[in-house]
């Protein structure tokens, strides 16, 4: 780069790098996105979904599950809400807030 108007056309460029899939990050807690892609989604024991991506946003990155019922649910990637993510078996569980994977009763009912 010999200016910053060549290094602005690089804002929101995708860099693409040859990453072995198999390999894990040495940070721990660390994880490639393409690891998380297909995980099974654990609740108190239950399977409620599958990571079906992962998607970055400015706050924090979401992991968007494709639910055994066939919705698709938003749930931030943190650890209060993520708080296991394991590779070598191939799941995550979490602890969402009520109403994220299932409706909330209406008051009154």
């Amino acid at each position: 780069m010999n200016d910053r108007n060549e290094a602005e056309s690089l804002i929101k460029a995708i860099l693409l790098v040859e990453q072995d899939l198999t390999e894990v990050p040495a940070e721990p807690e660390a994880w490639y996105q393409q690891q998380l892609v297909g995980l099974k989604v654990i609740r108190e024991g239950i399977q409620v979904g599958t990571v079906l991506r992962v998607e970055d946003y400015p706050s924090q990155d979401m992991l968007i599950i494709k639910t055994t019922d066939d919705r698709e649910v938003m749930v931030p990637f943190v650890k209060a809400i993520v708080p296991e993510v394991n590779i070598e078996e191939r799941y995550i569980s979490v602890t969402p807030p009520a109403g994220l994977f299932e409706e909330l009763e209406e008051a009154g009912e």
